[in-house]
């Protein structure tokens, strides 16, 4: 007998569901550092067991947007600026690697099908600043970060820089930096050109201007 043809893919499961809607609230603001996630409460508010969320917080906790501590129970991950300049490192380690890969492969010219992608995450950032929404701006200026390393055609690198992306979204979210309306786009033009001409150089400069500014956030928060 033949085994039953499914009709549809079959749908997320209790747990992907909550960590979807937890890692949602969280990076939307509603939930502020130091929030404290109570298993109870959340199989309350989700309908779901506590094995339930105890597996979805699992899962946050893997992306650092949760902390969890024992005999403490979770809560919401805490901004620091140690923190901080430890993710911009690995940042800057990973996003340079990349530069130097499509630097070593197509010099400063580098080709359309190459600067493609990255410019139509330039486009969803442009229009992210004009609808004035902070949290859809974040999005999209990580988008592009994600863009330019994966057109370096580096699985391993791709995939570990988007690992950080929840993390670098926590970090935006709560430590706004002090961005003028509508500049990250012109800014962003300018990066690229920059990483294109002076590489690694051109990277760290980068996020040590962004470094600088989410400090004043942490600290003004």
């Amino acid at each position: 007998m033949c085994p039953r043809r499914r009709d549809h893919a079959p749908g997320p499961t209790a747990t992907s569901e909550v960590t979807e809607r937890l890692r949602t609230t969280i990076l939307d603001g509603d939930l502020a550092p130091g929030t404290a996630l109570r298993e109870e409460d959340l199989a309350e508010r989700f309908a779901v067991s506590r094995h339930t969320v105890r597996s979805a917080l699992a899962r946050l906790s893997a992306e650092r947007l949760v902390q969890s501590i024992p005999y403490r129970g979770s809560r919401v991950a805490q901004l620091d600026v140690d923190g901080l300049h430890a993710l911009q490192d690995l940042r800057g380690a990973l996003e340079s690697e990349a530069v130097r890969l499509l630097r070593e492969r197509h010099g400063e010219q580098w080709p359309v099908a190459v600067t493609a992608p990255i410019e139509a995450a330039l486009t969803r950032l442009e229009h992210a600043e004009q609808t004035a929404d902070w949290g859809q701006t974040t999005r999209a200026h990580s988008g592009f970060h994600q863009a330019l390393v994966a057109v370096a055609d580096s699985a391993r690198i791709t995939e570990a820089y988007a690992q950080l992306d929840s993390e670098i979204l926590l970090l935006l979210t709560h430590a706004r930096p002090d961005y003028p309306p509508g500049s990250l786009t012109g800014q962003h033009r300018d990066y690229l050109e920059a990483v294109k001409r002076g590489g690694g150089s051109a990277v760290r400069a980068h996020l040590a201007q962004s470094t600088a500014l989410i400090e004043a956030g942490i600290a003004a928060g």
